[in-house]
């Protein structure tokens, strides 16, 4: 050893301590007084260290025997538990008092099914403006208690109750999961279905009563021109606004721009044209039918599930495609010679009216009744969604239950058509000019940010992947009017719903169903884009992992073993703890 100096030291380490003011080392000297305290010192040290030897002998065995990490994470187990159970009776103990919003099951329960998990309390002021839009909701479309025998349910057109053998009059939201710091976003939550059979007995006999309109009628042009200077299409009419105008005053007999408008019927030699088979296919009469579509060869054939034999053998489906789209099935070997993909009836669509593919998908999703002209009810589901409910048990839940004849589910987060527009600004959804011009345009005409005036209306914003319909002359011209706007307008439906809906029940007593959004996601599963299927395919099979709240980017995940495995994941730690105030923000 060198003289050099060693550096201060204290006597918790097992070195000399500080002597009368004397550091030991230094490359000095201890005189023989001073040897004299040390040893006392010591002394006191050792007798010290000794008491807090045995101190410490039992806590050592632990961590000799379980490991000191282990230990800890005992520690964190039982007060996790501790935390659940007291939670779990809390929970109970609420669940104990007997109020009407029991009977739908309470605000705070369906919440989270609605908006994910609570937000923390810097939530912003939207966020805040939805939870209680939420509640909102509820209360509009409370379920009323009646004399004991069964219970009362809002519908769009009146009342239907219940009897207490009902399979649904007794049904309750669950409690949802315990509620976390992390937001987990919009989820499914319970819905009650009746038995297929039982639904299925339960179609109405007759069509609903239209409302004022009995007889609507389509407006036919060959040689269509646009005289105005706004959007449009040969394939929509280019209506003017004075003809916009006129078809929001709901007459007995009316004539509007509803699409196909040339050729002598849809389908044929219109823009949106099928094969003569196909034509004749359309043209039959069926109680409920299924569509859906995908043009631009943008989506996966997702096969529905959870299909009774009845509805196998009654209710047929129908998928539009175009031809790139049936092209890669052919290559592909999914589409069979019979024109069919599992249950889905393929339908291929020639001369294609718009260059955009999402605008092409808006023709079947809102012009059914047209392709359709003897069907009596329609599910139409987006083609990046799969069906895993009966469609007798939704059409039961959903219209024939409520009295309804048009049932849409709300946003699950959004219920402004303002906020909607600049949302979808910001996710760059279409050109910023376009959705301005026509957000003014519709303030013009008097669209107003969504109230509690406008109750009980509860959103001006739907999810519209999913339409539930009758098709009966009121709804038909409100599909009509819908699709004008989108042809006028952008492709953007979201933002043109609320100000046709809201022109025509100035006119008629007429309303639309719109359920929860965690409603709609309990009978359609959302997938990814074919696109992003097959790149994840070509990495690694599985989907990505959702992009991190702390900007980690992902990538692939390197195993580690032994000393390695634990000095990563020690270097990980020190990581952590080095940035953790930068992560907070």
């Amino acid at each position: 050893m060198t003289g050099g100096s060693l550096g201060p030291r204290t006597w918790n380490n097992g070195s000399l301590p500080n002597i009368n003011g004397v550091i030991a080392g230094g490359g000095k000297l201890l005189h023989s007084k001073t040897l004299v305290n040390v040893r006392k010192n010591s002394t006191k040290v050792l007798s010290v260290s000794g008491i807090r030897e045995k101190e410490r002998s039992l806590p050592s065995v632990w961590c000799r025997c379980l490991g000191c990490r282990n230990v800890s994470m005992l520690l964190l187990v039982a007060f996790a538990l501790l935390v659940f159970v007291l939670g779990s009776f809390v929970v109970n103990k609420e669940s104990i008092s007997l109020n009407v919003d029991q009977q739908i099951g309470t605000l705070s329960m369906v919440l989270p099914y609605v908006n994910g998990a609570p937000s923390n309390p810097g939530a912003s002021w939207i966020e805040k403006k939805d939870k209680q839009k939420d509640e909102n909701y509820f209360v509009a479309n409370i379920l009323k208690v009646g004399d004991g025998n069964g219970f009362q349910i809002t519908g769009s057109k009146g009342e239907s109750v219940l009897p207490s053998n009902h399979p649904c009059a007794k049904f309750t939201f669950p409690p949802p999961p315990p509620p976390t710091l992390r937001r987990i976003g919009p989820r499914p939550c319970p819905v009650c279905y009746l038995p297929v059979d039982q639904a299925m007995a339960s179609m109405p006999s007759s069509p609903s009563a239209s409302p004022v309109l009995h007889d609507l009628t389509y407006v036919h042009d060959e040689n269509p021109i646009k005289i105005e200077p706004h959007r449009g299409s040969d394939f929509g009419g280019y209506p003017s606004l004075k003809q916009r105008n006129d078809s929001f005053d709901i007459k007995e007999s009316m004539t509007v721009h509803c699409g196909f408008v040339k050729g002598s019927k849809p389908g044929q030699q219109t823009g949106f044209d099928f094969d003569e088979s196909d034509l004749t296919e359309l043209q039959q009469f069926h109680d409920i039918i299924v569509a859906s579509a995908i043009f631009g060869n943008y989506d996966v054939v997702q096969q529905p599930r959870n299909i009774s034999k009845e509805a196998k053998k009654n209710i047929p489906f129908y998928m539009f495609i175009d031809e790139e789209t049936e092209a890669y099935l052919r290559n592909k070997s999914i589409l069979d010679s019979g024109k069919r993909v599992g249950l889905w009836r393929i339908v291929v669509v020639h001369n294609v009216p718009y260059s955009d593919a999402r605008r092409n998908g808006k023709v079947p999703k809102l012009l059914l009744h047209r392709i359709f002209p003897n069907v009596r009810y329609s599910i139409w589901i987006d083609g990046k969604l799969q069906l895993v409910a009966d469609p007798y048990q939704i059409l039961e839940k959903f219209l024939w239950r409520q009295n309804a004849n048009f049932a849409i589910s709300r946003h699950y987060r959004r219920f402004d058509v303002f906020v909607e527009a600049e949302a979808n600004k910001a996710a760059g959804k279409y050109d910023n000019s376009s959705i301005d011009e026509q957000v003014d345009f519709y303030k013009i005409e008097g669209l107003t940010p969504y109230s509690e005036a406008k109750l009980p209306i509860t959103s001006d914003v739907p999810e519209g992947c999913v339409l539930i319909k009758e098709h009966i002359p009121i709804t038909n011209l409100f599909t009509c009017l819908w699709f004008n706007e989108v042809d006028r307008f952008t492709s953007r439906d979201q933002l043109s719903f609320a100000i046709v809906r809201d022109k025509i029940m100035e006119k008629v007593d007429w309303n639309i169903n719109m359920f929860l959004d965690c409603e709609r996601r309990n009978f359609v599963i959302q997938a990814y884009h074919r696109e992003l299927l097959e790149a994840f395919a070509s990495v690694n099979r599985h989907p990505p992992a959702l992009p991190s709240i702390r900007g980690r980017t992902p990538g692939k995940r390197v195993t580690r073993r032994g000393r390695d495995r634990r000095s990563g994941s020690r270097r990980r730690r020190k990581d952590a703890a080095g940035n953790r105030d930068i992560n907070l923000f």
